[in-house]
């Protein structure tokens, strides 16, 4: 029996429950407008949460960029800042280079025109003392073999050949043309 009656006070408890809702007066337009508000309030209150939220959602990514670019910024200044280092010392390393290989090159081609000059005097000197280049004594098929058997640069055998072959064609310009010669030939 106590199971009927609880079945019968669950039914009773349904059945006043629907009779209640379903008699429930029609609301009034004082409640509506009420309700309608409580729902305006409620929606208005979520919206101003989630646009909180959006903007501490924002703020906090704009921080994470801004210290991703500040970072970036800093990592690009230190590597501008590294090449510019390396090629100041990239820089100065080939102007000391440059100066190092002019320095041995000016120092050979001194040294290579001294060789010619103390060659070119000593030929020239060879030619007076020995008699083949004087006033009244020209002999120019030994001083063309002479130069052309020399270590003489070309540029000065083919100019002393030519000095040589202008005082062939004029004896006359004999006094001249020794001068020109030596000067060559000493590079002077």
């Amino acid at each position: 029996m106590s199971r009927t009656l609880i079945v019968a006070v669950v039914i009773a408890a349904i059945g006043a429950g629907g009779y209640l809702y379903l008699n429930q007066p029609e609301p009034t337009p004082a409640e509506q407008l009420q309700a309608a508000e409580q729902d305006v309030n409620d929606a208005v209150d979520e919206t101003v949460s989630a646009a909180q939220d959006t903007a501490t959602d924002a703020t906090d990514a704009a921080d994470t960029a801004t210290d991703a670019a500040t970072s970036l910024t800093d990592q690009a200044a230190d590597a501008v800042d590294s090449a510019a280092e390396q090629v100041g010392d990239a820089a100065s390393s080939l102007t000391e280079q440059a100066n190092e290989a002019a320095s041995s090159v000016a120092e050979q081609a001194s040294d290579q025109v001294a060789a010619v000059a103390g060659q070119g005097q000593d030929l020239f000197n060879s030619w007076i003392q020995g008699g083949m280049l004087t006033i009244q004594n020209f002999d120019y098929e030994t001083m063309v073999a002479s130069v052309e058997n020399s270590t003489l640069t070309e540029e000065v055998k083919t100019g002393a050949i030519r000095i040589l072959d202008d005082i062939k064609a004029s004896p006359e310009l004999v006094v001249e043309k020794m001068q020109d010669l030596r000067n060559l030939l000493t590079q002077q």
